[in-house]
């Protein structure tokens, strides 16, 4: 019997993307180990110049060609991308503690609390993220820790909006009630019954925001205000590359880039494959 001859209660559920699930798990995950394995296998002196070496095209030597102070630009992109998924994956998490514990508050006091705080929100959610961005770091100095906190401070409403809702769909069902006719305060109802079922949307949203968080890390870095120079991260090095396109030298900007893409685009597709599988109705879409 065909899957189209069963009944729509009983059908099997479709299995689609799962060969681009597999590319972007095989992408992810060696891209990832490259750069974390980096610093172990091919050790770098991030000030070392080799002007003897400038501008050099991809050959076996070096497979991505060099930069125009010589350094190699394969081992760079590794070593940048490590940096930049490094401060991407901090600020998210720095963000979804931020707009977590805002949302829970708002969610669950509820009366003019919550509205203050949604005000709040879309306050900062009617800002140009960027332009933010660019002020907090101005305000702090170019730095490791002023980037965190710049994508930290701009990234967190979504985060709040998110957990609020799910806090106002969940505290009127019946087993809040049961717990608060039991003798539960407001905060053990909070943490023992509400918490655990907002966590996987808090994570799921939290990983989402990483590749946000190292576009936006990207860009500063790229504007000149994120990362000290001397630095390797995919935004300094496009920076630094842009001065080699009139020179021919397109790989010292395109080959961190093309990397950045990669891991990016592969963590955004198994990141919306997890939303899928969270998501009832896509559930229930896919099952009929």
């Amino acid at each position: 019997m065909t899957d189209l001859a069963l009944p729509a209660r009983v059908r099997r559920p479709r299995r689609t993307g799962s060969a681009g699930t597999m590319v972007a798990v095989v992408v992810l995950g060696g891209v990832v180990a490259a750069a974390l394995l980096a610093p172990i296998l091919w050790p770098l002196d991030q000030s070392a110049v080799d002007l003897s070496r400038t501008r050099l095209a991809p050959s076996p030597e070096h497979l991505a060609g060099t930069d125009d102070l010589g350094r190699d630009v394969a081992l760079r992109s590794l070593y940048g991308l490590r940096v930049s998924l490094l401060v991407g994956a901090v600020a998210a998490l720095v963000a979804a503690v931020i707009g977590g514990v805002v949302g829970a508050v708002a969610g669950s006091v509820g009366g003019w609390v919550d509205r203050a705080l949604m005000r709040v929100v879309d306050t900062v959610a009617a800002l140009p993220h960027l332009l933010l961005g660019i002020f907090i770091v101005a305000m702090l100095r170019p730095s490791l820790g002023a980037v965190i906190a710049s994508i930290a401070l701009t990234h967190w409403l979504s985060t709040a909006r998110i957990v609020r809702s799910e806090l106002l769909s969940l505290r009127n069902r019946p087993f809040v009630d049961a717990a608060i006719a039991g003798g539960a305060g407001r905060v053990r109802v909070l943490t023992r019954h509400l918490l655990p079922h907002v966590l996987p949307r808090l994570a799921l949203a939290t990983t989402l925001m990483v590749p946000h968080a190292v576009w936006h890390e990207t860009a500063l870095s790229f504007l000149g205000l994120g990362l000290p120079p001397h630095l390797a991260s995919i935004g300094n090095m496009i920076n630094d590359g842009q001065r080699s396109l009139l020179t021919g030298a397109w790989w010292a900007s395109i080959v961190p880039g093309l990397l950045l893409v990669a891991a990016t685009l592969a963590l955004a597709v198994l990141t919306g494959r997890w939303r899928d599988r969270l998501d009832p109705r896509v559930r229930a879409e896919l099952q009929l």
